[in-house]
């Protein structure tokens, strides 16, 4: 019997409405909207158009954006005073520095120098570490494993107790998607690159979270019947069928997973929606915070 698709436009389309009706909520007794600002340093496609991407969901529920395009050769010390001055700014309520920065950039600092609480990605070192900590929350959780476990939990799946795999260690997801199981209370395993066998520490997983950029690699035989799995690559693979010439896949091979997991998310359409829905989320919350509504 194929898995329950977990879909991640339909879930995400719900959040959405869940903010908007919110904001409207905030707009009606305080005369506020909530504010997130981009910064995008230089001219790359695919963060242009993650960027646009976030504009317009901001415009869906009501979200004010602010727009920062910079230059590739800008300099450190130029980008820390646009972030300060957005730190400054009271319609800003959220501040996203789009990653990758250009080499010259110390990525770092950079995030390190956004507001505690307008870091609404998650990945101001204070915020990172209280998520590494037992009884420590963060104001933010980074928009990527905040929609991983978003996605479990909105379709009914237990994690307390169950036994959960992270495929990957990076610090946009792997490692902080693995904070939040353990703070379910989940068994963990992070696996990586000189994890020795591999499909036998997957096959060991009730939730399975594969992030690693690998186009499918997590075959049918790799997994347990009855795994929940959350699937956050998007690799583009050859398919002269198309007409772009390519197709999205994820970390997992669907078509064979599907038929063994309990649970799956496609590629696309899974866990990318989500991301910008939390993103939404995180903004919302910190104006309602800065308002006292929390």
């Amino acid at each position: 019997m194929s898995a329950q698709i977990i879909d991640g436009k339909a879930i995400a389309a719900t959040i959405r409405g869940e903010i908007a009706a919110e904001v409207e909520a905030m707009t009606a007794q305080y005369g506020k909207v909530p504010g997130l600002a981009a910064v995008l340093v230089g001219e790359r496609r695919d963060s242009q158009t993650y960027v646009r991407m976030k504009k317009k969901a901001c415009a869906e529920v009501g979200i004010t954006s602010f727009g920062h395009d910079l230059p590739e050769d800008i300099s450190q010390e130029e980008l820390l005073k646009v972030v300060r001055d957005l730190n400054a700014n009271p319609e800003v309520n959220g501040i996203l520095v789009q990653l990758p920065l250009p080499d010259h950039i110390d990525d770092e600092e950079v995030l390190g120098g956004v507001d505690l609480e307008k870091d609404v990605d998650g990945f101001h070192p204070i915020n990172i570490g209280r998520l590494s900590m037992k009884r420590r929350d963060p104001l933010f959780v980074p928009c990527t494993p905040k929609g991983c476990i978003e996605l479990l939990d909105r379709s009914g799946i237990e994690i307390e107790g169950k036994r959960a795999v992270v495929l990957g260690r990076s610090n946009i997801v792997g490692l902080p998607v693995a904070m939040l199981l353990l703070h379910r209370n989940a068994t963990l395993t992070i696996c990586h690159s000189r994890t020795q066998d591999l499909p036998g520490v997957v096959r060991e997983a009730d939730i399975l979270i594969a992030a690693v950029g690998r186009a499918e690699m997590v075959r049918g035989d790799w997994v347990k019947p009855g795994v929940s799995v959350i699937d956050v690559g998007i690799n583009a693979v050859d398919d002269p069928t198309r007409e772009r010439g390519y197709r999205l896949v994820g970390d997992v091979a669907f078509d064979e997973v599907k038929e063994v997991a309990a649970a799956i998310t496609p590629v696309p359409g899974g866990v990318g929606p989500m991301t910008i829905a939390m993103l939404l989320r995180n903004t919302t919350d910190s104006a309602k915070r800065t308002l006292g509504m929390e």
